[in-house]
């Protein structure tokens, strides 16, 4: 079909020549025409030699070549446009089809231009494309750089390769909204950079466009650079919905392990097991086929995913059938706490295991000295652990020993009163801030599990010592406070109201369960 095509084009391309076209003489003479074509031509002018026969031959052509050009057109009108527009001269102007072609002829006439000038438009100069790109916004940079211990902001911002003084106006546009040095290790900094700044800068430098960080789970801090080149900083806060779930599941193990598997929050296992262990020995009390039930608060974000927790409200362990509930209450002359059923005060003066997950290796008494290989007095309990665990003061008190003690390895005695002290060895390391004279409460972080000193392996060797010498840490036993009078009559109010919420969110479960099966 397009041998056809060209040939015609050929013919047709003479024959405007020769009735003496303007417009086409310069394609004329530039085009070159194949030898079939020429043959073709004076075939031509041979048959044309008679005035009478010319315009019946001249119509004959042009009819034929039409009619092919529109075969071809039908069959893929892409091809044709780009074919003529590659061949046509582009000074040459398509002279004005006759009015018997037809609409497809007409549509091809106008359809060639347009194709040659799209085909111009491909082949524009590189530099005519680029210098379109160069006004296009340029794509910013994002660099995200994680906080470590002992940095700061115009530290983390020029390590980074910010000009200095952009880091210094930026950390002055913060004044009111964040402070730098309120930066934690593990928080995140977004930074982003301006391919083409509003200012040279220093060459290895790059152009700070925007900061933003989350110190907090319901408030992050953007910081953008405005018109005139200046940076803005604001915070937006993130509300955030509360709600009080409930968690509950059967134990195998420990309480640990049983609250993992129900995927209850980490914070909230570690303030149910400090509430319990004041009475609740859990390596020896607790049962394969125990449960236990936690009330408890949760803050949820705008997509419904927790953000943070709260409190814990309730909780109640089963222990062979025996349960054993404490509740959080605050009395109006104090802090609040958690308290069990008769309402008294489950923190005791000090904590039966200082370990949220706790293993006893060794008891108090005589054993056969695992490295000295004889037998002697072993004066405290050995509870197993991985190396980091953190380990709490047992009750307040001020710290009277910290450091290096021969086989205790690093270790801590805090003076509790007059009459108590705890001690804990084999110690990693201690918590940072603490020295000699340090006051601690009960609960607070005062080192992590190791093996430091004469030991085997990672553990905590804990003492309680009365008066100077070392007691059982497991016989002791020390009663909390009370509540009377009004406070027992609040402490009852709130008991009915937690009841009923427990029996609600317990409805609820039960509700979810049944419409998943």
């Amino acid at each position: 079909m397009f041998q056809f095509v060209n040939q015609s084009r050929s013919n047709i391309l003479h024959l405007w020549c020769f009735r003496g076209l303007p417009a086409t003489r310069p394609a004329c003479s530039d085009s070159r025409v194949d030898s079939e074509g020429e043959r073709s031509l004076r075939r031509y002018q041979a048959l044309a030699a008679a005035p009478s026969r010319r315009s019946v031959i001249q119509t004959g052509l042009f009819v034929t070549a039409a009619v092919a050009l529109a075969l071809a057109w039908y069959a893929s009108p892409e091809k044709v446009a780009g074919y003529l527009a590659d061949r046509l001269p582009q000074q040459a102007q398509l002279p004005t089809p006759p009015h018997s072609l037809t609409p497809a002829s007409r549509a091809l006439a106008a359809a060639v231009p347009a194709a040659a000038a799209q085909r111009e438009t491909a082949a524009a100069p590189a530099s005519s494309r680029d210098a379109a790109s160069a006004d296009a916004p340029a794509t910013p940079i994002i660099k995200i750089v994680e906080v470590e211990t002992g940095d700061t902001l115009m530290d983390i911002l020029l390590a980074s390769g910010v000009v200095r003084a952009d880091a210094v106006e930026a950390i002055d546009a913060l004044d009111g909204v964040f402070r730098p040095r309120d930066l934690k290790p593990g928080q995140q900094i977004t930074l982003g950079f301006d391919q083409f700044g509003h200012h040279p800068v220093e060459r290895g430098t790059l152009q700070l466009a925007s900061l933003s960080l989350q110190p907090s789970v319901e408030r992050d801090v953007n910081i953008n650079r405005n018109d005139s080149g200046g940076f803005v900083a604001q915070a937006i806060d993130r509300p955030l919905a509360l709600r009080v779930a409930l968690a509950e599941g059967a134990i195998e193990s420990s309480l640990f392990e049983a609250g993992q598997d129900a995927a209850i929050p980490l914070d909230i296992l570690s303030q149910t097991i400090k509430a319990f262990s004041y009475d609740v020995d859990f390596q020896r009390e607790i049962q394969p086929g125990d449960r236990f039930e936690i009330v408890y608060e949760r803050f949820d974000d705008e997509r419904g995913q927790l953000a943070r927790t709260g409190s814990v409200l309730y909780a109640t362990l089963i222990q062979s059938g025996v349960a054993k509930e404490i509740y959080r209450f605050e009395p109006q002359d104090g802090a609040a706490d958690f308290y069990n059923a008769k309402g008294e005060n489950v923190r005791k003066e000090l904590l039966r295991t200082p370990l949220d997950v706790v293993r006893i290796t060794s008891a108090f008494g005589m054993r056969k000295h695992p490295i000295l290989g004889y037998s002697k007095m072993h004066k405290g309990v050995d509870f197993a652990a991985s190396t980091g665990t953190p380990i709490f003061a047992a009750g307040d008190g001020v710290i009277a020993i910290l450091g290096q003690q021969r086989g205790y390895g690093n270790y801590i005695r805090i003076k509790h009163n007059s009459q108590y002290a705890t001690a804990y060895a084999h110690m990693s390391r201690f918590a940072n801030g603490l020295q000699q004279g340090s006051r601690v409460r009960q609960g607070d972080v005062i080192g992590y599990v190791g093996s430091t000193g004469m030991a085997t392996g990672p553990h905590l060797h804990y003492e309680v010592l009365v008066d100077g010498s070392q007691i059982n840490p497991m016989s002791v036993k020390l009663a909390g406070r009370k509540l009377d009078g009004k406070e027992l009559q609040r402490f009852e109010a709130l008991k009915a109201e937690i009841k009923q919420l427990h029996k609600n969110l317990a409805d609820q479960v039960l509700v979810a369960r049944n419409q998943g099966r």
